[in-house]
């Protein structure tokens, strides 16, 4: 059994002992810290309000049973908004202007495990250093108080999902129209999860015709359910049975988006930014922001829009911090993840495959021409295991001196650009485990390998 104890939330596997999986004591543990966290401030409106939401994961109901008993005897009134994708979740604590959200969630990790996200009353994850506080809290379990009878909070059960729609269908680079006049199909991959549920709707608003492939969110997964391309090849094959101009897929908790190309190959998770990106630059020139481990593609396209790209430290809290502070257009990760901060600060497939499908109904052109005019970039991810945590620290020094004539970037571990080459390294450690993750990119397939091996063979000899 694992938990995962972290400033960014609370994640584990269903069971065990508590402290060791997440277990029930462990969840009303920490719902009950976010809680106290909550009355540090006034509430927003005259009672303190929280939403509730969760995947389809089978510890799904069990889970938002004990959090919503948590919040309630604490005398928070609950907002439960049900299945939810984490960007409706996100939207419904601005919806109702409610304190903070929890999203029963773990992401694309397997069904056996299960997360507590945790939202502010801006619909945002929470701070880095509101996560500490979380954990100081959750440490002094001996000073709860919990309400008396007269004081617990109250339930009421809305459905946000049709809001979200409606918000993505009137963000005005939607074209609405234009993705309807398409004629498009599109083939939807929802992962048993509630995407199966809120994807085909969005499409079917758009007058998409959509082929649904496991798409009944009942949380038992199909495939694994990280959306890489060795965890799609039912989808790809169905995007070529059906003759398809599109696949889609995402992960169980929607803030993820994946896509393959008319022909079955996929379109790069990578590239999922990038598409969006570009398509935004074109009405709306600015700045972006991804993370350090995510393709300069997204740098070159900005740039020659005349806008400017910033590189964050990884995780979504540091990529909207940065989006903030250069008031970037549009920002997100490698992984898939879009978000658009006149929409809201959150990862959202939604606005991902709105603004992707309004980009390729403009140009008439297929998926796979649309990959190709971006610039090709490749990616190679690796690791490392160290003998100990310790030693992580001063491989990364190491590296630095060794490669200190070239341009470095020390916010999240290492990154060395080498900028005649078009090429980066990003080195990263684990904060909980003896390892380092080796992240390369190049324009050529084999080079971003080298690099990546090349990293490998140096921290070898460092640590003989």
């Amino acid at each position: 059994m694992t938990l995962i104890r972290s400033i960014s939330g609370i994640r584990g596997t269903i069971g065990g002992r508590p402290g060791e999986g997440l277990t029930p004591l462990d969840i009303v543990r920490y719902t009950t810290a976010f809680a106290f966290l909550l009355r540090e401030k006034p509430p927003v409106d005259c009672r303190y309000r929280v939403v509730v939401a969760r995947d389809a994961r089978v510890s799904g109901p069990v889970c938002s049973s004990l959090v919503t008993g948590t919040l309630i005897s604490c005398g928070i009134d609950v907002i439960d908004a049900g299945m939810a994708s984490t960007p409706t979740a996100e939207m419904a604590v601005i919806f109702e202007k409610a304190d903070g959200g929890i999203i029963l969630t773990a992401s694309h990790n397997p069904g056996e495990w299960n997360a507590l996200k945790l939202l502010g009353s801006n619909g945002e994850f929470i701070s880095a250093s509101q996560g500490e506080r979380l954990l100081e809290t959750a440490a002094l379990e001996d000073r709860f108080q919990y309400a008396g009878v007269e004081s617990l909070g109250k339930v009421v059960s809305k459905d946000f999902g049709m809001s979200h729609i409606g918000a993505v269908m009137s963000y005005p680079l939607t074209d609405a129209e234009n993705i309807y006049r398409s004629g498009m199909k599109v083939v939807v991959d929802g992962v048993n999860s509630v995407g199966g549920v809120i994807i085909p709707v969005l499409l079917e608003q758009m007058g998409i015709n959509c082929i649904k492939i496991n798409c009944e969110p009942n949380g038992l997964f199909a495939h694994n359910p990280e959306p890489l391309v060795e965890h799609l090849t039912e989808l790809s094959e169905a995007v070529k049975i059906h003759k398809a101009d599109l696949g889609i897929a995402v992960d169980p908790d929607v803030d993820r988006l994946a896509l393959f190309c008319e022909d079955g190959t996929p379109f790069g998770e990578e590239y999922t930014l990038v598409a969006a990106a570009d398509y935004v630059l074109s009405r709306r020139p600015g700045n972006t922001v991804s993370n350090l481990s995510s393709t300069r593609a997204l740098r070159d396209i900005t740039e020659s829009s005349g806008g400017r790209y910033y590189a964050s430290a990884v995780g979504e809290v540091n990529v909207v911090e940065m989006m903030k502070s250069v008031s970037a257009v549009i920002g997100g990760e490698g992984n898939g993840g879009v978000i658009v901060p006149d929409l809201h600060y959150g990862r959202d497939a939604l606005i991902g495959v709105a603004l992707i499908l309004s980009s390729l109904s403009e140009k008439g052109c297929k998926a796979s021409t649309l990959r190709d005019s971006f610039p090709r970039y490749h990616i190679s991810k690796k690791r490392f295991e160290l003998p100990d945590i310790e030693t992580s620290g001063n491989i990364l020094s190491y590296l630095k001196e060794k490669f200190r004539d070239e341009k470095i970037t020390d916010i999240d571990g290492v990154k060395i650009e080498f900028e005649s080459e078009r090429s980066w390294i990003h080195i990263r450690r684990s904060n909980t485990e003896p390892i380092i993750r080796i992240y390369s990119e190049a324009p050529d397939r084999e080079k971003a390998g080298t690099l990546g091996s090349d990293i490998i063979r140096l921290i070898r000899e460092r640590i003989k």
